[in-house]
């Protein structure tokens, strides 16, 4: 199983950093490229433990829907959403929020099974991982900007 792992340093509290990245409005603004919009479960605001979404988005020029659900939680800290149904067979996504002097490291490990048997696992090392590592640089990015920005407002 693939496993992606990104560490972000950004300078504003966990809180921040820990509400942004469960935000549905943010996370549709992050990924506007593809489309991506709620239709189903909670449709904005912060997900909470047990709560699920359900994105449609575009991926490789074609439409998708996948669900995902968060199954831990410990604000503001750490937080994991897997996925209970679309494209993979399946993905984790964990999300870890350490504090380092005035910053914060966040760290996405992004694990994740694509269908297909050894036809998948091709497609993994051909470009599916590197795709998903650069959608979750892009949407850190996003974070680290507007939380960065939130915390400008209030110093």
């Amino acid at each position: 199983m693939p496993l992606i792992v990104l560490e972000t340093i950004i300078h504003t509290d966990t809180l921040t950093c820990f509400d942004l990245s469960r935000d549905i409005d943010f996370h549709k603004d992050a990924l506007k490229h593809s489309n991506e919009k709620d239709i189903a479960g909670k449709t904005s605001g912060l997900l909470g433990l047990g709560e699920s979404v359900t994105w449609e988005a575009t991926h490789f020029g074609i439409r998708q829907h996948l669900t995902s659900k968060i199954t831990q939680l410990d604000a503001p800290n750490y937080f994991v959403d897997e996925m209970v149904s679309g494209a993979f067979k399946s993905f984790k996504h964990e999300h870890i929020f350490n504090s380092k002097e005035k910053d914060i490291i966040m760290i996405d490990k992004f694990y994740f099974e694509s269908p297909f048997g050894i036809i998948g696992k091709i497609v993994n090392v051909l470009f599916l991982t590197k795709y998903m590592k650069n959608l979750l640089k892009t949407r850190n990015q996003y974070l680290k900007i507007k939380a960065e920005n939130l915390q400008n407002q209030y110093s």
